[in-house]
């Protein structure tokens, strides 16, 4: 797997500057076309853009620098990262502010359509709070008479993979504890057609 250098163009523009490595060099490194590379150093691309050391950010050694210096056919080889960028696994999601008044919808849907789902994972997915699960399940919340059960996934509250995941969990947890996995209750005029 090749990965690129933080900041390719600004990269480019230290290696153009500071090494006589050829533009295929720099643009294998880089992830860039050679052309482009060329534009960068006739100044016609990337005025105004700082150079990015790639030796004093830890992404090249000088060395490998001067290896490739000395045999043209050479590539660059980024090093190995020892700290690599994690996500963040814990907390609430952040929501836009645009599609926070969505909420409300998406909680009803879930609770309508995934009746195994806690309220933790509920939580979890859509970056709520329980006492809003509360107040949708037992029509507190303020907003009731425009509550609509909308899928979070098409309004942009979750992912369809983090919804999968959440279910399939909340299944395995249901068959652990013997428990019957609860079947979503169809709104007066929805047709099952399962049984057709």
């Amino acid at each position: 797997m090749t990965t690129l250098p933080l900041m390719p163009k600004a990269t480019a523009v230290w290696l153009i500057e500071k090494t006589a490595l050829s533009f295929e060099q720099i643009a294998a490194f880089c992830g860039m076309h050679p052309l482009e590379v060329q534009a960068i150093a006739d100044g016609e691309v990337a005025q105004g853009i700082v150079g990015y050391d790639p030796v004093a950010n830890h992404q090249l050694a000088l060395e490998e620098i001067r290896r490739c210096e000395a045999t043209p056919t050479a590539r660059l080889k980024i090093m190995a990262t020892n700290n690599p960028v994690r996500r963040r696994s814990k907390g609430a999601r952040y929501t836009p502010v645009a599609k926070r008044h969505d909420r409300p919808d998406g909680i009803a849907f879930l609770l309508r359509n995934y009746p195994q789902l806690s309220e933790q994972q509920i939580v979890k997915l859509l970056g709520t709070t329980k006492d809003t699960i509360a107040k949708v399940r037992d029509k507190q919340h303020w907003n009731t008479p425009n509550i609509k059960p909308r899928d979070p996934v098409t309004v942009g509250l979750c992912s369809q993979t983090d919804l999968n995941a959440a279910v399939a969990e909340a299944n395995a947890r249901l068959e652990r504890e013997g428990a019957e996995i609860p079947v979503p209750a169809l709104d007066a005029g929805e047709t099952d057609f399962s049984a057709e």
